[in-house]
């Protein structure tokens, strides 16, 4: 939650108001399919986790919703799991990481927010991030730096 989820779908497709963005964590609260392929590839909003302002047992049956969703779907190609750049993976995060392997559901993390860090911190977060990743079996190892405000990183993500 609030690492800019809404604003990287939106900077991704392009369109300014596909997902609706807010300043106020948990606004997402159900799985939101975008239709970006003519029925070829869809873009899927999962509710976030981390810092949302909900009651615990909203955030515990989101957390449920996503991992009854993501586990088993042979046609998922990749989860993005979004992470603030100017936090890098915090607990939340690497309990998301350990469900996932679990599950053998293939993630890849994406910083967000990256234009807020110095030029000259990006590269070393990134590196630290894939070095932790490394742990991890379901982890994709290359760790991308978005920004939806600079559009930094956006085509490696669309690729």
């Amino acid at each position: 939650s609030n690492v800019g989820k809404s604003s990287l779908i939106n900077a991704l497709a392009n369109r300014k108001t596909l997902a609706r963005a807010s300043n106020t964590p948990g606004r997402t609260q159900e799985i939101n399919f975008f239709d970006l392929g003519e029925g070829r590839l869809y873009l899927v909003d999962l509710p976030g986790y981390g810092f949302a302002e909900a009651p615990k047992a909203s955030v515990e049956a989101w957390s449920r919703l996503t991992m009854d969703y993501l586990r088993g779907r042979a046609s998922l190609k990749r989860v993005f799991l979004l992470v603030d750049s100017r936090r890098g993976l915090g607990e939340v995060d690497r309990g998301v990481m350990a469900q996932l392997d679990k599950a053998a559901v293939t993630y890849q993390v994406v910083l967000t927010k990256s234009d807020k860090l110095k030029p000259s911190e990006i590269e070393p977060l990134q590196q630290a991030t894939a070095l932790a990743l490394k742990k991890h079996p379901a982890a994709h190892p290359h760790v991308l730096a978005t920004s939806s405000e600079t559009g930094a990183g956006l085509p490696e993500v669309r690729g």
